[in-house]
């Protein structure tokens, strides 16, 4: 069973030991540094919306995410999905990204949710697709080592999901 709650300080050097790679960094938050320092994470939560930490029955960290590009009466995007390696694949991911999908809707009262998932990343898109989101366009990204790569874009309508 797993709860959602606000991050605190004390949550973002845990999360920042989840990226096991430069490459699996880069598809969860492609602005950061390898390794990923605490922080940079608390950093980017003081720009952004919502941002949330997902624990076990135990209370430990199993993930983190957030919300960015609020566009009042228009859309939000999913920010800085990070789950530890240890829960994924166990539902943390599903039940966190459930509870930023409510927010935005409830809360943020937006139509839409969208989301970039790196074409490398195919666990990622399936899960997404899973959840409902649906792709709708793509970007031209560039990783750390220069490389090209496509960002495939996401969207949720959430007045379908009640």
């Amino acid at each position: 069973m797993y709860v959602c709650r606000p991050a605190t300080r004390d949550d973002f050097p845990i999360v920042a030991a989840f990226p096991q790679s430069e490459d699996e960094l880069f598809f969860m938050f492609p602005s950061a540094d390898y390794p990923l320092r605490a922080e940079q994470l608390e950093a980017n939560a003081r720009d952004r919306l919502f941002p949330t930490v997902v624990t076990d029955d135990a209370g430990a960290v199993a993930g983190y995410a957030n919300i960015y590009g609020y566009t009042e009466g228009s859309h939000c995007s999913l920010g800085n999905v990070i789950v530890s390696p240890d829960h994924r694949g166990r539902g943390a991911a599903r039940f966190l990204i459930e509870t930023m999908i409510a927010k935005a809707r409830d809360e943020l009262r937006v139509p839409r949710l969208v989301l970039t998932c790196h074409h490398p990343n195919t666990r990622g898109m399936l899960f997404y697709d899973k959840l409902g989101f649906k792709p709708f366009g793509l970007k031209k990204i560039t990783n750390r080592r220069g490389d090209v790569i496509v960002g495939i874009l996401f969207e949720m309508h959430l007045h379908e999901r009640i």
